[in-house]
């Protein structure tokens, strides 16, 4: 079942995020970056034909899974979030899933990071009236402290990917979230700590976003403060 997109989801999101107390990550050798996290209006079935060509999204990767095939197909319908593809050609965590995001700019704050880079990568302006609060912070193996900024959308909007970032946008609807087989938790050798896997579309997301997005589920959709920093990131992602 989709999630209406009104403003009674709104104002539990808020609530539920206004009501965490939130984890907040404090070390200076670490750098700071934010993703948006935006949440739109979507239709069923607008995503039948998957807007990333085969060789921006493959990459060359492997296949997540048996029967998984890295398309983000037939998750739309009803209050969504944004998803991009990230493009093949860049230096680090290419043709990977992520938020909208990255490192904060001198005098910035993690709000004014993740409005300006969804303006950047995505091409949609949005008020600082819009956001709706922050999510748990999430350090990285990579050496960054994210700041997730959950940011009301006002409707379905008009993405306009930045093509040497962003292959392209996808609305994931937030009831994926809450599929009977996610979050799906892994051992591996390198680290005590399980790998976190959201099963979504034909793909696996992992952490960070993958985390991020648990806890859109978790605290955003159901009000639990479950914590998330302590999931782990696979060996891929470490770098």
């Amino acid at each position: 079942m989709t999630i209406p997109y009104d403003d009674g989801l709104r104002a539990r999101i808020r609530g539920h995020l206004a009501g965490h107390g939130r984890r907040a990550v404090t070390d200076p050798s670490r750098r700071h970056a934010a993703v948006a996290v935006v949440l739109v209006d979507s239709e069923v079935g607008e995503d039948r034909v998957d807007p990333a060509p085969v060789d921006e999204w493959n990459a060359g990767r492997p296949r997540p899974a048996a029967g998984l095939d890295g398309r983000m197909v037939d998750v739309s319908g009803g209050a969504a979030f944004l998803l991009c593809r990230r493009a093949s050609r860049l230096s680090s965590h290419s043709a990977q899933w992520a938020l909208p995001g990255g490192r904060l700019d001198p005098g910035e704050d993690a709000v004014d990071a993740a409005l300006r880079e969804l303006d950047e990568e995505v091409g949609i302006r949005l008020a600082e009236s819009a956001v709706l609060g922050l999510l748990d912070d999430y350090a990285t193996r990579s050496g960054y402290v994210i700041t997730p900024v959950v940011i009301w959308g006002g409707g379905r909007l008009e993405p306009r990917p930045a093509p040497d970032e962003v292959v392209a946008v996808y609305r994931v609807g937030l009831h994926q979230l809450q599929r009977d087989d996610s979050p799906r938790f892994i051992a591996i050798p390198e680290s005590p700590r399980p790998v976190v896997q959201i099963p979504l579309g034909n793909d696996l997301i992992h952490a960070p976003t993958g985390a991020v997005l648990l806890q859109l589920r978790w605290l955003g959709l159901e009000g639990r403060h479950d914590p998330v920093n302590e999931l782990e990131q696979p060996v891929f992602a470490w770098k």
